[in-house]
């Protein structure tokens, strides 16, 4: 049996609250070894964290998704694939990447970030409202994760909500494993298009929103390029309401599994930061991101990876990692390490990090102050998990109170 038998990605979990057992195999017997994809081809996996971090910081692993060679983690991706296509921030190389990242930077600094802070905690506020004047046991995710990071994202990109159950199909379709490559490349394909016809509307008179600033900047600079920022809104938008969502819901049966853990953030709210990291960590919900092709031969833990292979930088095996965190499969909301790579690592860090702690920190403080007897209406470990999904999370959390 070779190597590329032996182990087969994506590789199924057997407890929802850890990652599939053979991250820890790979981990501690062979580091960077060989898997194969759904498609039939091969790849090498990368799930030392020190060996994680130097491939994401690596140009000579490129994030091009649209090169006939990148990785293909899904069944049929390759037919979703357009070379003469706009391509996204996350699937950009130097020297394209940097200019196009920094243009857009600005918009989440801590600073004004900062400034948005009162009006996410009245959408959560109005969010826990809902959830508390509706049928006991209520879905959380229909209540509170999803809408949360779907209303702030829509008013930082000038979407208007009432679309929101467009984007959310549609994005669902996109990041399922099930969906047939037509109807993901339709569903992507429809995402671009809004986006598009929303920036349009935008240019006669740019209003005061992400969207309508990045027209007034890039013009100013001759740089604008409908195509290209609609190809940004797409990316924000998805990656903006999805990603977050996913953690809130996660995170909040995980403290519900864990009441020790949540008994320690309701005594002491100063704790949360640390118990958003430790969330982050402990469940990393996108390994897929972090696929990249070897575009020079470089060496990665003593194994040669040579030009035109492709590289899965497990995220979530290098957060398990002994090396890098003691007990890495305790849930630990004192740990305090800021140094897991669930934001990824390097020039292709999650742009909307900060965004995310800070919706995740209001989230958890206000939820567990105003709804103290919150507790799950079924068996946690029986919940509907997204096994199926290139984005990990659930379906469905009821809980009553």
């Amino acid at each position: 049996m070779t190597t590329a038998e032996k182990y087969a990605f994506p590789m199924a979990r057997t407890c929802p609250f850890a990652p599939p057992p053979a991250y820890e195999q790979i981990r501690e017997e062979e580091p960077v070894t060989r898997v194969s994809l759904p498609d039939g081809g091969r790849a090498w996996v990368v799930s030392r964290h020190e060996d994680v971090r130097t491939v994401l910081n690596d140009r000579r692993f490129s994030a091009d998704r649209q090169h006939p060679d990148f990785p293909q983690l899904t069944k049929g991706e390759a037919a979703t694939r357009r070379p003469d296509e706009e391509r996204v921030l996350i699937a950009m190389d130097a020297p394209e990447h940097g200019p196009a990242r920094k243009a857009v930077l600005g918009e989440f600094t801590v600073r004004r970030l900062e400034a948005l802070r009162p009006r996410i905690q009245e959408i959560v506020d109005e969010r826990i409202d809902a959830l508390l004047t509706g049928p006991r046991p209520g879905d959380l995710v229909r209540s509170l994760s999803l809408p949360v990071p779907s209303l702030v994202i829509c008013e930082m990109l000038g979407v208007p909500y009432a679309d929101h159950e467009f984007f959310q199909d549609h994005t669902v379709k996109m990041v399922n494993q099930s969906t047939p490559p037509e109807e993901r490349l339709a569903a992507m394909g429809a995402m671009w298009g809004y986006m598009d016809g929303l920036i349009a509307e935008k240019e006669d008179n740019p209003p005061d929103d992400l969207l309508g600033r990045q027209i007034v900047k890039l013009r100013a600079n001759g740089t604008y390029r409908r195509t290209a920022l609609a190809g940004m809104g797409f990316l924000l938008l998805v990656a903006g309401h999805e990603t977050t969502a996913n953690m809130i819901s996660l995170s909040t049966a995980a403290f519900l599994r864990n009441p020790e853990q949540l008994a320690m953030i309701k005594a002491d709210p100063g704790k949360t930061l640390n118990a958003v990291e430790e969330m982050l960590r402990y469940f990393t919900i996108i390994d897929v991101a972090t696929a990249r092709l070897c575009v020079e031969d470089v060496e990665v833990g003593g194994q040669l990876i040579k030009a035109g292979e492709g590289v899965l930088a497990l995220g979530h095996a290098a957060n398990r990692d002994p090396r890098a965190f003691a007990n890495p499969d305790e849930l630990d909301i004192e740990r305090g390490a800021r140094h897991h790579v669930a934001f990824g690592f390097g020039p292709h860090q999650c742009l909307g990090q900060n965004l995310a702690r800070m919706e995740l920190q209001i989230v958890f403080d206000t939820l567990f102050r105003r709804v103290p007897t919150l507790e799950p209406a079924m068996d946690l470990d029986e919940l509907p998990f997204k096994d199926d999904a290139n984005i990990y999370g659930l379906y469905e959390l009821p809980v009553t109170w």
